[in-house]
């Protein structure tokens, strides 16, 4: 596992066109954005703990993503 610190407004970049921007942190807890390519599912773990593979994250414009409407 990598551990990395992040400000507010720096990203992570990742393999595959995938960007992690950090928007805000507070209360212990921070709020991302994901940019991905529409190709790549972007799903909560919880979500999938729960065994709800169907229920996709929204993206930005609201694209829905594979199986999405």
């Amino acid at each position: 596992m990598l551990i990395l610190s992040r400000k507010k407004g720096e990203a992570i970049l990742l393999d595959g066109g995938i960007r992690i921007v950090v928007l805000s942190t507070e209360n212990g807890g921070a709020r991302l954005g994901i940019e991905a390519p529409e190709h790549i599912g972007i799903v909560r773990e919880e979500i999938l703990e729960r065994g709800v593979t169907d229920q996709v994250e929204a993206r930005p414009g609201g694209d829905q993503g594979p199986g999405g409407s």
